[in-house]
């Protein structure tokens, strides 16, 4: 049944969203935007639309519909929030303002790097238990070692070797590998941030000279000591989370409910965000003039 429901290509960049970057493509060809390979800064970019861009084969694997409906109910609330702020009222209403929150707050969930963050956090607690078993346990792991294989075992290589076997075989482990624990924690991650988030306001902010473009990590936790802007820690240590939410606005969870212009060197540090948190592209209007920008720190990225 899981198969079934399952949707394999998932765009973890809304499509409401990338077509905010986009314009009217040639020869009736619909909308489309520039997306940028950061792995290959100097080959020709093709436009795209919205669809063929900021997608990931089955990122939720295991039935994803629950997932797919939760991410559909903030995306269709997006377009009117939108107008709000292209209209410069995004705080007129609190329903839009709620949507633009959850907007940042899906983009943070639903991305590579929390992808990443989960895998990561799993394979160390699964390493941690081998280590737990072997030193509080190993009488009992010997026994059940000499009932299985009629081994004794004694010495902590063989141990842990069949303390792995063990969690191999156990229902959770069996779930990261559908990807059903992957669903349920992304799922409740989404509530719990969003939770979190709901004490904080909506900066909306305009470059004063420039454009954004957005990356395929899109929503970023940064912290800002005057001239240096860092990246990528918790949410709770953050100063603020921002989305870029078109080439002429951003949206940063911060202190207070605000619209701002910035000057373009915030702009390019922003931007400078986006292509440093990628995982591999970032998007931009195709009239933005950001390919010689994005080629430039994408080398950069590469040579640190």
């Amino acid at each position: 049944m899981a198969t079934a429901q399952q949707t394999s290509r998932q765009h973890l960049i809304s499509q409401v969203l990338l077509k905010q970057f986009t314009m009217p493509g040639p020869r009736g060809s619909g909308w489309q935007l520039l997306p940028f390979d950061l792995r290959n800064p100097g080959r020709l970019h093709k436009l795209k639309s919205p669809r063929a861009c900021g997608w990931a084969e089955n990122f939720v694997a295991f039935d994803s519909t629950s997932a797919e409906e939760l991410w559909c109910a903030v995306e269709r609330r997006a377009p009117a929030a939108f107008s709000a702020v292209h209209a410069g009222i995004p705080f007129a209403d609190p329903l839009h303002v709620a949507a633009l929150r959850d907007l940042v707050v899906l983009h943070y969930v639903r991305s590579h790097h929390y992808r990443d963050v989960h895998t990561g956090a799993f394979e160390r607690s699964r390493a941690g238990l081998v280590g737990k078993l072997i030193s509080k346990f190993p009488e009992q792991l010997s026994r059940e070692a000499l009932r299985e294989t009629g081994l004794h075992l004694s010495d902590p290589g063989s141990l842990g070797a069949f303390a792995e076997r063990l969690i191999e075989r156990s229902s959770v482990v069996r779930d990261h590998k559908s990807g059903k624990l992957f669903r349920t924690s992304i799922e409740d991650t989404f509530y719990k941030v969003r939770a979190m988030a709901s004490r904080w306001g909506i900066e909306v902010l305009t470059p004063e000279r420039g454009q954004f473009l957005i990356g395929d990590n899109p929503a970023v936790t940064i912290r800002t000591e005057g001239d240096t802007t860092t990246y990528g820690m918790a949410f709770g240590d953050a100063h603020a989370l921002v989305l870029p939410i078109g080439p002429r606005h951003l949206l940063a969870l911060g202190p207070q409910n605000v619209m701002e212009t910035v000057p373009q060197a915030l702009v390019e540090r922003l931007n400078t965000v986006q292509v440093h948190a990628a995982e591999r592209y970032v998007y931009m209007h195709p009239k933005s003039g950001l390919q010689e920008f994005a080629s430039l720190v994408a080398r950069q990225r590469a040579d640190q």
